[in-house]
């Protein structure tokens, strides 16, 4: 998993409130077990009409969002079902960061354990980060993982907090399988005592 420490990048704002996961990736994208590839299709039926053109209107069309790393969004981010290609098709899209009022608990989980850090935030807070993202690709928003400082670009800062272990996990580039792999001499340890004093297992 990619390391996220500090990025500073182009912030699209979404002002939509209970975006599901059938609105971030709809179903018929579900086929695939690649992680890669699913970008193009996210937010599939805002961001093209029913021939596959481009609707012009929606955000992450408009020329000076197409490289957003950060999406500032309404409360109750990523309810509906559990799919685990929402933040899949997030991370291939190239943002990095959602920041909204709340979110909903698996789709948050899943965030961190696909490389993306979602901030939530008081509505009031988001409000001052949405109206810096509307400003387009010129105002660039800083996220520092670290500090847990994010930085508009007027120089606003506001801070955030992140559960330490998840906060390790990012930092590190740690998803579920890093974390096992990390223990890898102790498990071997354990096999091969395991191995001598019960044989027969």
């Amino acid at each position: 998993m990619d390391k996220f420490e500090k990025i500073t990048g182009i912030a699209a704002p979404l002002p939509l409130v209970n975006i599901d996961t059938d609105m971030i990736i709809p179903k018929q994208y579900l086929k695939t077990i690649k992680r890669e590839g699913l970008g193009v299709n996210l937010f599939d039926e805002m961001r093209y009409d029913q021939d596959g053109n481009e609707i012009p209107d929606f955000v992450l069309n408009k020329p000076a969002y197409r490289e957003t790393q950060i999406l500032v969004a309404g409360e109750n981010f990523g309810c509906g079902s559990s799919r685990e290609h929402a933040p899949w098709a997030i991370k291939d899209f190239g943002i990095r960061c959602v920041i909204a009022p709340s979110f909903a608990d698996i789709f948050f989980n899943n965030c961190f354990k696909n490389g993306i850090l979602p901030i939530p935030l008081p509505q009031e807070q988001v409000d001052i980060l949405m109206k810096d993202a509307e400003k387009g690709a010129n105002a660039r928003m800083t996220v520092d993982l670290e500090s847990q400082v994010i930085t508009t670009s007027d120089g606003v800062e506001i801070a955030f907090e992140v559960d330490p272990f998840r906060k390790h996990c990012l930092l590190e580039g740690l998803d579920d399988i890093g974390l096992t792999l990390n223990k890898a001499p102790a498990i071997d340890g354990f096999e091969s005592k395991m191995a001598q004093e019960r044989p027969w297992v």
